[in-house]
């Protein structure tokens, strides 16, 4: 069973979640606290962790919002304490990977969260936090490695926090987690693995192992076809396998950094009524942005062409398009529940957001218009 460590300990394979015991008390947890969200409990995986844990957590909330919020981190963070927990297992995707976070950071920080928000130089505020044990139940956010977390502030901003000490020391990455993933779960979250990739690779930034690695990742989603494998046959234990590993890499590789596409899906994805999922948005923006940023890094360009599986000189918008049709994405903005109205604060936001510093070339107000107008359809 392959034992990981880059940015932090990762336990991948088939019934890793076996070793949940020993990580607990090799970090010095003996009352765990545990994050999740309806459908996982729904799903009997929460009762699969509860088994292989043999015993009484500290306690458990089960009511993960799709988009973490403030106002849940700070009551999570009351049950947290009132528990006399001394750890926390996120387990899910992001969203539960994301409020667990946030409510380490509170625990052990106090708030508001607002003074930790990385476009405000926050991240120097952020020190050691209670263990944290990721268990990711889909293949595509890798927050289970990231240095970040996404969480809707009080003041209504959707804002990114980052720094070392958000990676959760060990990673758990059981494909079998993923085996009950709806087709439209499997598909979304895998564009956002995709995503991952391609956009740390565009960042100008230097840093060739994590480009390296990004490569891989692109290269097991498409090139080698485990992502339309994953959702075409969701019991594809190889494909799982293959897919939650491309996810592990998407968020080592973002390390380097992010693009516009995220800077977009991060300031739609705030519209709290329209509840739109992230690797959705990605995956309808990320045609967009390659064709925008085409030019800016030919040599790039190619090599992404070869991880694909595609010819040179290949369109790699046209070849996204495709790929989201296959798998069952939505072609646009439109479909999804947005609409021209909703154009001004998207593009605001994405302006302030930090993923719009790292993408491919400088981005402008005019830009993100004609861009956001292109993906509503």
């Amino acid at each position: 069973m392959p034992v990981m460590t880059f940015l932090n300990t990762c336990i991948f394979d088939h019934g890793a979640i076996q070793k949940l015991p020993g990580v607990l008390k090799g970090n010095g947890v003996s009352k765990p606290f545990i994050i999740t969200d309806p459908g996982i409990k729904a799903a009997g995986l929460l009762d699969t962790v509860l088994g292989a844990l043999g015993g009484e957590p500290g306690g458990i909330f089960s009511d993960t919002v799709a988009n973490p919020t403030e106002d849940q981190a700070i009551e999570v963070t009351e049950l947290y304490k009132s528990a006399g927990a001394d750890g926390i297992i996120a387990l899910g995707g992001g969203s539960s990977m994301d409020l667990s976070k946030a409510v380490g950071l509170l625990a052990s920080h106090g708030g508001p969260l607002e003074k930790y928000a990385a476009m405000s130089g926050g991240s120097k505020h952020i020190g050691k936090l209670p263990p944290l044990i990721a268990i990711p139940t889909t293949a595509g956010t890798g927050s289970e490695v990231s240095v970040g977390m996404i969480t809707t502030l009080n003041n209504g901003r959707k804002e990114t926090f980052a720094s070392p000490n958000l990676i959760p020391p060990v990673a758990i990455c059981d494909p079998d987690l993923t085996l009950g993933l709806p087709k439209m779960m499997t598909a979304a979250t895998g564009m956002d693995a995709v995503t991952h990739c391609i956009e740390a690779i565009l960042v100008p930034a230097s840093n060739p192992p994590a480009e390296g690695i990004g490569y891989d990742g692109l290269t097991r989603a498409v090139g080698d076809g485990w992502l339309r494998r994953a959702v075409r046959d969701g019991s594809d234990k190889e494909a799982r396998w293959n897919m939650m590993m491309a996810s592990y890499e998407g968020a080592l590789a973002f390390v380097k950094g992010l693009g516009s596409v995220h800077a977009l899906s991060h300031a739609a994805g705030r519209l709290h009524d329209k509840k739109l999922h992230h690797g959705t948005l990605n995956a309808i923006f990320l045609p967009h942005l390659l064709r925008f940023n085409d030019g800016s890094a030919d040599g790039k360009y190619e090599r992404l062409r070869f991880a694909m599986g595609l010819k040179p000189g290949a369109d790699l918008g046209e070849a996204i398009e495709k790929l989201n049709e296959d798998i069952g994405i939505p072609t646009t903005l439109k479909e999804i529940g947005l609409d021209a109205s909703d154009g001004p604060g998207v593009v605001e936001y994405a302006l302030a957001d930090l993923a719009h510093r790292g993408n491919a070339k400088p981005a402008t107000q005019a830009d993100y218009e004609k861009i956001y107008e292109a993906a509503l359809g």
